[in-house]
């Protein structure tokens, strides 16, 4: 006993512990990311004193930016730059049937932007180094768009459009309240702010969409809805997650087969069309007095209340605790089966996009919760807006290469209007809407197909990546388990993915297009990030 070691006693008065402060970003205070994916452009709000930086991420990629006064007046000045093309990249872009640039069509035509009326600054070419970078010194406040304009590929050329990375290094670092939000997804009907530790409730009709964004980050807001022709007549059957997770067999709906949100008598009320979290909860109540009471907060503010007293205007009968659907509420079960609620996984402007399936009467809230992480422990402002049922807005789930890569929305493969045609079974996998199997045949018959017969498959979800260069047949030697060098010019093997230790990382096949020039194609993102 008496030859035991003891750690030393630290000298002095013991050191209060520290707080652990949430940060919006896993970046440095002030600095922001964002990706300009190959052939697409972003819009990005400038003030004085911050520093734009384009980064080339696959080398090769021209970028075009235009910068323009909040009145829509173009001039390059803003970012320190003369103009020196016309921004023909961007036009042939913004003239394409290109969807995804509907956000930014709507953007620029919002602040008068012309882009007949200026020029824009062209950085990078076709020979441009990877991860080379550009900054600019924003000297007024305004808006920059930043492009990757690019066509179809010509993989002989092997041309193929890239993505850029900005980084914007604000002076002055943006509080909780005080990020934007983003631009509307189509012209909307209705616009209601939810401000914090408050409930709204709208009118929805039939057919319109409901889109439910967190302005700031890591804010929960409860939703829940009426048909409007059953409260007509007294009948208050409110959206019901216990229904609803028992006829789709999911813990909450999410876009795609399984989307739907019911009341009590199996009515469908709302669908979901667009996710950019993944992360919600459809099993605790909004929170209601006694919950603080519980852990000793009488009299605090609570969703429940706050759901009463903005419901009362529709005749609708209070209730102790509000049965809702707990947006952007990041909650799950141990292996013990006990319930726990961490900060939610929402960024500033991350929304769900819902459809009403029936004239609604919906009430948000904007949780009040300071006592938890339930709202990263800074409860802030929730807003909603509504939009017309004669847009058409594609369903979509937010999907991320790698943990640290930005979110991309789920994609129809060039096969989808074709497939659609022959079943509505689709499952989101890796980023796509892929056929889950088919309305005349069935998984059984198509199995038995593969196994004995032949089959047509969708494989646009595997990943490509183009290795070119002087170096690119040694590279591919060192990744690969095949003998790249044995490779002819034309042909295309099976091979294997691996670690130098040996272990596997993805298997694929690798195409030799020419001396230089080669094309993985394998089911992981990760193995582009092991390439590179």
């Amino acid at each position: 006993m008496n030859d035991m070691s003891f750690p030393e006693v630290v000298k002095g008065p013991p050191k209060p512990s520290g707080l652990y402060q949430p940060s919006v970003f896993s970046l440095p205070k002030g600095t922001e990311r964002y990706a300009v994916e190959g052939c697409g452009a972003i819009l990005i709000r400038v003030e004085t004193g911050d520093r734009v930086t384009v980064i080339n991420d696959e080398g090769g990629q021209p970028c075009e930016i235009i910068a323009a006064e909040d009145k829509g007046r173009i001039d390059s000045g803003i970012i320190g730059a003369a103009a020196n093309c016309d921004a023909g990249g961007l036009k042939a872009l913004l003239t394409s049937s290109d969807q995804s640039l509907r956000g930014l069509r709507m953007g620029m035509e919002a602040r008068g932007i012309d882009l007949a009326q200026g020029g824009a600054v062209r950085v990078f070419d076709s020979s441009t180094p990877a991860k080379t970078e550009e900054s600019f010194a924003v000297q007024r406040d305004g808006v920059v768009i930043i492009a990757a304009p690019g066509g179809i590929m010509d993989f002989e050329k092997q041309d193929t459009a890239t993505s850029l990375t900005v980084m914007v290094k604000r002076a002055v670092i943006k509080q909780v309240a005080r990020f934007e939000l983003p631009d509307p997804l189509a012209d909307p009907v209705s616009e209601v702010r939810v401000h914090s530790a408050t409930a709204e409730s709208y009118f929805v009709k039939a057919g319109d969409y409901i889109q439910i964004i967190d302005v700031d980050g890591r804010q929960c807001t409860d939703f829940q809805c009426f048909a409007a022709r059953k409260l007509d007549k007294g009948i208050e059957h409110a959206l019901d997650v216990t229904t609803t997770r028992t006829l789709m067999g999911h813990a909450y709906p999410m876009p795609g087969l399984h989307a739907k949100y019911y009341d009590q008598d199996m009515l469908p009320l709302v669908e979901v069309v667009q996710d950019t979290v993944g992360r919600h909860d459809a099993f605790a109540l909004a929170c209601a007095a006694k919950y603080y009471d519980d852990i000793g907060y009488p009299g605090h503010v609570n969703c429940s209340d706050n759901f009463n007293a903005t419901l009362a205007q529709h005749g609708v009968t209070p209730r102790a605790g509000w049965m809702a659907i707990n947006f952007f509420f990041n909650t799950g079960l141990d292996d013990h089966g006990v319930m726990y609620a961490d900060e939610p996984w929402t960024r500033p402007g991350d929304y769900v996009l819902l459809r009403a399936l029936t004239d609604l009467v919906c009430v948000s809230s904007a949780c009040p919760d300071d006592t938890s992480a339930a709202n990263g422990w800074n409860p802030t402002d929730i807003h909603v807006r509504t939009y017309s049922g004669q847009e058409s807005f594609k369903r979509a789930i937010a999907f991320r290469a790698t943990p640290e890569s930005e979110p991309k929305m789920t994609k129809e493969t060039g096969f989808h209007d074709r497939l659609s045609k022959m079943t509505r079974n689709f499952i989101e996998y890796n980023g796509f809407w892929l056929a889950n199997c088919y309305a005349e045949s069935g998984p059984l018959e198509e199995y038995w197909a593969c196994r004995e017969k032949s089959v047509v498959l969708d494989l646009s979800a595997l990943r490509k990546f183009e290795i070119t260069g002087p170096d690119a047949e040694a590279l591919c030697q060192y990744i690969f388990t095949r003998n790249i060098k044995k490779l002819a010019v034309g042909q295309v093997v099976y091979t294997a993915m691996c670690y130098p230790h040996g272990g596997m990382i993805d298997d694929g096949t690798v195409f030799r297009l020419g001396m230089d020039n080669f094309r993985w194609i394998g089911g992981s993102d990760y193995g582009g990030e092991w390439i590179r």
